[in-house]
């Protein structure tokens, strides 16, 4: 057997998928039931605007075919929502059956095809707004979505794998989101824990991340990259070829082996450093500026990786540091290689495997 034909043998093992159509109703009734899992992490990537949710709605009663849904079968034999989370929460929010206080019931917009769908509601006894009729109810619950079931006799990291993959396909969503859709259905705890530690007082105010970097969850995939990397040796650090591939292959692990111990020494840990980070100055994930002698500007993962990878990594090993981190940080920054272009300059890659040991050496005592 060729290397080809044994790579591809392996691959198909990993997997074990099965398909056919459902009707929008019996989904629904799945949903209802809880045999269709929609995980509420997964549920705050819910994005759609009202005119988006129209027009699938528009789509359905016209007859447009919609592309296929994929859900993984569970330990129970549930299915859990791995790509469509669109269109099944706007079908869910339609009818009023997501939590009402995030996902009021959907008022329908006018479409192209459509417009008197505006202001049309699923169904109002009341009388108090227009709703739709009860045969073009029935329309919406009779219609057949394809699914694509990943069965779950499947490798955990292929299931992660494939919302990866889906999901790079025109997709959004930032890395940090597809990593928790997926990673909810691994361990729901980790990816709370996860989202709690990027709550931690000392860390938000270092980070200072605008508005739409916290949207997209990238707050998450610092402390994310902060456990992945302060555990590494500098020969390790240096050695990354992939660093987003080495994240996720880091992250679907971990959630799958989260335990206490670990949670206790890495909260620890990750408190611990940035608490000292945050005494020595708030402001010191910027970059130095000796004119002004402060630091300026927002958020830098050059110094990120410098200060917080490097000073994590002492605390853990329980290491000789510098009292003044401050003084550190402007070292860092008096560095020849420390050059206006040397942030935008170089690969994740190659910024990591200068900036880590750099930091460690200088933070050291």
């Amino acid at each position: 057997m060729s290397s080809l034909e044994s790579e591809l043998d392996a691959a198909r093992r990993t997997i074990s998928t099965d398909s056919y159509p459902m009707s929008v109703g019996e989904l629904t009734n799945m949903y209802t039931e809880g045999d269709l899992i929609i995980r509420p992490p997964f549920q705050r990537l819910f994005r759609w605007d009202e005119d988006q949710k129209s027009r699938l709605v528009e789509s359905i009663l016209i007859g447009i075919p919609l592309p296929s849904i994929f859900v993984a079968q569970d330990e129970d034999g549930r299915w859990e929502l791995v790509d469509g989370l669109q269109r099944i929460s706007t079908l869910l929010q339609l009818q009023g059956l997501l939590d009402q206080e995030a996902f009021p019931a959907l008022t329908l917009r006018a479409t192209k095809y459509l417009p008197s769908l505006e202001g049309l509601v699923w169904d109002n006894k009341e009388d108090e707004q227009p709703a739709l009729t009860p045969a073009q109810r029935r329309d919406l619950k009779r219609a057949k979505i394809d699914l694509k079931i990943v069965q779950r006799e499947s490798d955990p990291k292929t299931k992660f794998d494939l919302f990866q993959r889906l999901n790079s396909f025109g997709s959004k969503l930032s890395n940090q989101e597809i990593r928790n859709a997926q990673l909810v259905g691994v361990n729901p705890d980790f990816v709370e824990w996860l989202s709690k530690l990027a709550t931690h007082e000392s860390f938000v105010t270092l980070l200072r991340l605008p508005d739409s970097e916290m949207k997209k969850k990238y707050d998450e995939e610092l402390v994310l990259r902060f456990l992945y990397l302060h555990e590494m040796s500098d020969e390790q650090i240096v050695g990354i070829r992939n660093f987003q591939d080495g994240l996720q292959e880091f992250a679907i692990d971990l959630a799958l082996n989260f335990n206490d111990d670990y949670k206790m020494q890495a909260e620890k840990v990750f408190k611990e450093t940035f608490d000292r980070l945050g005494d020595a100055d708030e402001k010191i994930f910027g970059r130095w500026d000796s004119a002004k002698q402060d630091f300026k500007g927002g958020f830098l993962n050059s110094s990120f990786e410098a200060l917080a990878i490097s000073l994590g990594y002492l605390v853990r090993q329980g290491a000789d540091i510098r009292s003044n981190l401050r003084e550190s940080a402007i070292e860092f920054w008096n560095l020849p290689e420390m050059t206006a272009r040397f942030a935008t300059g170089k690969s994740t890659e190659a910024r990591l495997g200068m900036m880590v040991p750099a930091g460690r050496k200088i933070i050291s005592a």
